[in-house]
This record gives C-alpha cells, structure tokens and sequence, in this order.
C-alpha cells in the first residue's frame, strides 16, 4: 500500500467526516480521469450534487473535499424540501488541460454504473457543456442545455432564492420584508451577483458593489451608474450605513478578520461555505449580527437542477425557490427559541429531516 493510498483510507474512515454511505474511486487509464464519488446520504431519496474538477495536491485532499461537500449537499437537500439526498463528486486535475470529451464520457459511465443512486450536475471547474457529454453516458445527469433537455444557467433561481434570505432577514430583524430604503453591499457580482443586484434594485435598495474583475463591475454599473462601487472586500465591509453585506464569491469570507470589522446587522450571500471555521457563527451572533445561512439561501441551483429530472418548468422551480423565504423564517425562529446561531439551527432541522426519513 502507497503513503497515498493509505492518506486516502485514512480519510475516508475518519467519523468526523459524517458517516458516508458510499465512496467510489474512479480511474481510467485511458483518458486519464481519476475522480471521487461521494454519497453521504439517500435518506430523502437519490444523493444529488455537483462535480468540481481542481487540482488537488493529494488524492487525499480531493477525498476530503468530496466527503465535506457531499454531506454539505445532505443539509441543502434536505432544507430546500428536495426529494434528494447529498452527493459530491470530485475530478482530480486541471480542467484547462486535462479536461476531454473522453474523460467526460468515462465519468458519466462510472456516475450511470451506481444505478441513479448519485445525480450529478455543474460545480467549479464544470460547465452546462460538460454536463451534456456527461449525459450522453447516463441519465443522471443535470444542468444541461435546454437544447439537451436541460435548464441551462441555474444563476438566475440562485439570485432569487437569496434574495428571499434577504427579505426574511429583513422580516426577521425589522419586521418588514422589504428591501427599501437599506444599503446592501455585494460582494461578487458576477454569474450569480449582478442578477442579486437586479432584485435588490428593484426592491428599492441602496446597492455598493465590489469585485475583483472591472468587467464584472463595469457590467453592472453601465446599466446602473448610480450603484456605488466599493475598492475591494475590505473597505466593502467597512462602509458606513451598511445594513446586508452579501458575500458572492469565494467561499471563508467570515473570519477572525472580516467578522470584527463588519458594520451590517445582517448577512445573507450567495457564497458557499461562508464560515471560515467552526466557532465564526457564533462570533456572528455575539456581535449582534444575523447571518442566513449560504447553503439555506442559495439552494435555488440545486432545486432548478432537481427539477429536470422531471421536466423543466422555471415557475415550478421559481415557486419552489421562493419558499426559501419561509425556510429562513424557520430558522430564525429556531435558533431564538434554541438559543443557538441560525447555522446551528438550519443543521438541527435538516438532521431532523433526514433522521424522520430514515425512520420511515
């Protein structure tokens, strides 16, 4: 057995990882593709995630992500009312070079032999394009083209489901859903950011906007040049005023650093896996802060995905997405009545779910 082979194990039998039903290790030789299927849970029904292509530095990193994204997919499932249980899948390598039509195809082989027990869909490093040579190999795969029988960008239900968080924060913390007449500052706005900054304008809001690439900002200021533009994250969340601070980008934007220096009384964002590390809920919460949990309020991707194994219909997926608001609700209620932060109450509903399920 190899030092690597041996990380993997270690991995994948760690408890802390949250109990796995399934891990595939994935090879094929002849177009190069290794990747991880991890099923976390079936309880409410066929594990349902993404595939992200990276490259990972070990086998074992690209294991451990699978593990903690599959079981992320478990509790957004579970709290979007989905018929799903979670799933992951991870392709070691760089999709700028490794990425093939081949590769593709020996992926959707191994996704099609686990017999519908995982259905996949885009994540970083996989495109709607992807899926659609994915899917000539298996049935179970999402976020193809509508011209493939798909739904296509899934951006447009992410935005709106945030959205939702953001009028139930306000619900919650100002006793009126309404947007108008608060400052929100987003941050990312690009594929799912600038269709949030469309909502909130529309809403009423006062919008400051930063992002890293000028063509994603120019795209939103050209269109509305009245919406401010901040220099960066940091000085985004230092702005004066500011009442909802939305992180859409990369993922650990809540931190031993950002958390001190934020002056919004709410957070509610589009990005995955907001919390840095265990311990920043609660940091949150102790600055008075509110925060909706990312994986509750940016569940209208995976409810449009969902949604194509019956036949897409974007009013069907729209009315579902739009009950995000009450989920919200829910947990904030939750955690009052618990005395825990929101993510804490968002995880206790979804194992409650699950466990409900199993129990049947």
């Amino acid at each position: 057995m190899t030092d690597a082979s041996e990380g993997v194990l270690h991995t994948l039998f760690r408890s802390e990882q949250g109990g796995h039903e399934q891990v595939v290790l994935c090879q094929d030789r002849a177009s190069g593709l290794k990747a991880v299927i991890a099923i976390h849970s079936t309880a409410l029904g066929p594990a349902l995630g993404g595939t992200r292509f990276y490259p990972y530095a070990t086998e074992a990193e690209a294991v451990a992500d699978a593990l903690n994204l599959a079981r992320g997919m478990s509790y957004k499932n579970a709290l979007a009312g989905l018929g799903h249980g979670g799933g992951k899948a991870v392709i070691i390598g760089d999709p700028e070079t490794l990425k093939s039509e081949e590769l593709l195809l020996a992926y959707g082989r191994f996704v099609d032999s686990l017999g519908g027990r995982y259905v996949t869909a885009c994540d970083v490093g996989t495109y709607v394009a992807d899926m659609d040579v994915v899917a000539r190999e298996t049935r179970w795969a999402t976020g193809r083209s509508p011209e493939n029988g798909g739904a296509g960008d899934s951006s447009v239900l992410t935005a709106f489901g945030v959205f939702q968080g953001m009028r139930a924060s306000a619900q919650h913390l100002w006793g009126d859903p309404t947007l108008r007449g608060r400052k929100v500052g987003v941050a990312g706005v690009g594929k799912v950011g600038h269709h949030l900054v469309e909502h909130l304008l529309e809403d009423g809001a006062e919008v400051v906007i930063t992002d890293v690439r000028e063509e994603s900002l120019r795209r939103v200021t050209e269109r509305h040049p009245h919406v401010a533009v901040a220099a960066d994250t940091e000085a985004l969340i230092r702005v004066g005023g500011l009442d909802i601070y939305a992180p859409c980008a990369l993922g650990g934007a809540l931190n031993d650093e950002s958390v001190p220096a934020l002056t919004a009384k709410v957070v509610c964002g589009a990005a995955n896996n907001q919390l840095a590390h265990p311990g920043v809920e609660k940091d949150l919460a102790d600055r008075g802060i509110l925060y909706a949990p990312d994986y509750v309020v940016n569940a209208g991707g995976v409810i449009q995905v969902a949604d194509e194994l019956r036949g897409f219909d974007f009013d069907r997926c729209r009315a579902k997405a739009a009950k995000i608001f009450d989920t919200t609700l829910a947990i904030f209620a939750r955690a009052k009545t618990d005395g825990i932060p929101p993510a804490a109450a968002a995880d206790r509903i979804a194992e409650q779910r699950m466990a409900e399920a199993r129990g049947r």
